[in-house]
């Protein structure tokens, strides 16, 4: 990794948030042990409460956002985050496409309260999960349930480098390719969505012999008609296959879309 530039008089602040998430994408930060000892020479981890209780205050350079947004409390800390971020990147499902909670959208929230807890009446929350985008401007999405370390790294380097960010815009199909991984759906007859999902986690799921699950979220142009054509002609029933594309990315625009048009 590049050193800081002489000129540049401090580290600029970097801020880990989280909202409405089960920690996955900051772990996937904190595991990234050996590249954090480079990265923490030419940026200052300022709010990072997984990490540690020490806050710098801002504003940042720097923020770093997981979870979606499901409470009031949430969507007015929102905007009190982007003010203090010069530049914020959402990082993962929830944070890009209101999460697996999203599920919940699709249902009656009242209900799903009364049956849960016990004084449903002590419950502030919203209607629907929502990505961070709909309430405040995202500099840039990193997708993935966890996001990808490598991928991690990139963002971070490319901030410090003053540079654009270079990730992956083809399919997990071309992942299989490069390990050379027969292909789950050609050979066995697995329905997958590994040609409608955006690259990032290195095809773990075909190499294992199961169907991609979409963890990384719908790739740009995504022909998602074509792949669940396929899960029917496999034998898949449409109720299961609205299911195939309501997982950790349901309110992804192309899957929604998709698992709605198979519900009857």
């Amino acid at each position: 990794m590049p050193t800081r530039s002489p000129a540049r008089a401090r580290r600029p602040k970097l801020a880990v948030w989280k909202f409405a998430s089960c920690d996955g994408c900051q772990l996937s930060v904190l595991n990234l042990e050996e590249e954090l000892l480079p990265l923490a020479g030419e940026i200052e981890i300022a709010n990072f409460l997984e990490a540690s209780s020490a806050v710098i205050k801002g504003p940042y350079d720097l923020s770093l956002v997981e979870g979606s947004v499901t409470t009031p409390d949430d969507a007015r800390r929102v905007q009190q985050v982007r003010q203090q971020s010069r530049r914020l990147v959402a990082i993962g499902a929830c944070a890009n496409f209101g999460g697996i909670q999203a599920l919940r959208d699709l249902m009656d929230v009242a209900a799903l309260q009364r049956t849960v807890y016990a004084h449903p009446e002590y419950l502030a929350t919203l209607s629907r999960s929502t990505p961070i985008s709909a309430h405040v401007t995202v500099d840039l999405e990193l997708t993935g349930c966890p996001v990808d370390r490598g991928q991690l790294v990139e963002v971070l380097t490319a901030f410090i480098q003053d540079r654009p960010v270079r990730l992956p815009q083809h399919s997990v199909c071309v992942e299989c390719k490069r390990r050379g991984t027969v292909c789950v759906t050609v050979a066995p007859g697995t329905p997958c969505l590994g040609p409608v999902t955006r690259a990032g986690c290195g095809a773990i799921c075909p190499a294992y012999h199961r169907g991609c699950y979409g963890c990384f979220g719908p790739v740009d142009g995504a022909n998602t008609a074509a792949v669940a054509d396929r899960a029917r002609e496999l034998g898949m029933p449409g109720r299961d296959v609205a299911r195939l594309f309501r997982l950790f990315n349901t309110a992804a625009p192309a899957f929604a879309k998709e698992a709605a048009h198979h519900d009857a």
